[in-house]
């Protein structure tokens, strides 16, 4: 079912900002001139919310928190089975925004889903319209005075004969790693570190942290230790690419207990 941008908006606005703590709601951080901090999530579904009818689903945006200071908020628009073309013909960019300010932080990660070449409404070629629709984000954010930061996708659990993680988005990963070089935008390569993770792993141990179950053989979704790891990937990029400073960022190297993660009801 598709949703017109009115009832896009209209839930969406209901639920910024949606903020996903260990331990209590989360408060808006303040920078150095006093100005509230929030960062927003655009995405597809391996960063999403997910609710109790998903469990052990879970995605990596919900265990960000864990890896931020209490203070910093988190508004969490990821939706599952979104491109970057998608989430903005349905209006979810706007509803960004809308409550975007000066001094926040805009999160995009996409290229699940752009390569649904079968899909109109979803797909885009990696060195034209992915790179245009990535631009809507990265102008937007700057026009109200937030800073926008790119982050490549997140890779499948996916390995060839020889036991070797395999990389699955094409060319979208280098189409956004140029389009950062040419903006000047901060780049988190997620792909990068995610594919290196499953490789450390390996065939066997990576299926802890995918949404392996009794009746579901997942290689996309995360359950609550794959959300952990990659959200604790994304906070280590953010810090070592200069978007956070080092107070904004706690319990790297810490073990993160998976009974932190919570699957409200929808």
């Amino acid at each position: 079912m598709s949703l017109t941008r009115r009832q896009v908006s209209t839930a969406a606005l209901a639920a910024v900002p949606l903020a996903v703590a260990a331990s209590g709601p989360a408060v808006a951080a303040t920078s150095s001139r006093g100005a509230r901090r929030t960062l927003f999530i655009a995405g597809d579904s391996t960063a999403a919310q997910k609710y109790a009818d998903a469990a052990p689903e879970t995605g990596w945006g919900m265990a960000l928190p864990f890896f931020l200071r209490r203070d910093l908020q988190i508004a969490n628009h990821a939706v599952n089975g979104r491109s970057s073309k998608s989430f903005v013909d349905e209006g979810r960019l706007d509803v960004i925004l809308g409550a975007i300010r000066p001094g926040d932080l805009l999160l995009v990660q996409f290229g699940h889903n752009d390569s649904k070449t079968a899909d109109p409404v979803r797909y885009t070629e990696p060195w034209t319209t992915y790179q245009d629709y990535l631009r809507q984000y990265v102008d937007g954010a700057r026009a109200r005075g937030a800073r926008p930061v790119l982050a490549t996708s997140v890779e499948r659990r996916r390995f060839d004969a020889d036991g070797n993680a395999v990389t699955s988005h094409g060319d979208y990963p280098a189409a956004m790693r140029a389009l950062g070089a040419q903006e000047g935008v901060a780049l988190l390569d997620i792909e990068v570190l995610s594919l290196a993770l499953w490789q450390k792993l390996g065939v066997e141990e990576t299926k802890k942290y995918f949404n392996w179950t009794e009746t579901e053989q997942d290689n996309t979704h995360f359950n609550p230790p794959g959300a952990i790891a990659v959200a604790r990937l994304v906070a280590g990029e953010l810090l070592r690419r200069r978007v956070l400073a080092p107070r904004d960022v706690r319990r790297l190297g810490d073990e993160i207990p998976e009974s932190w993660i919570t699957w409200p009801e929808a």
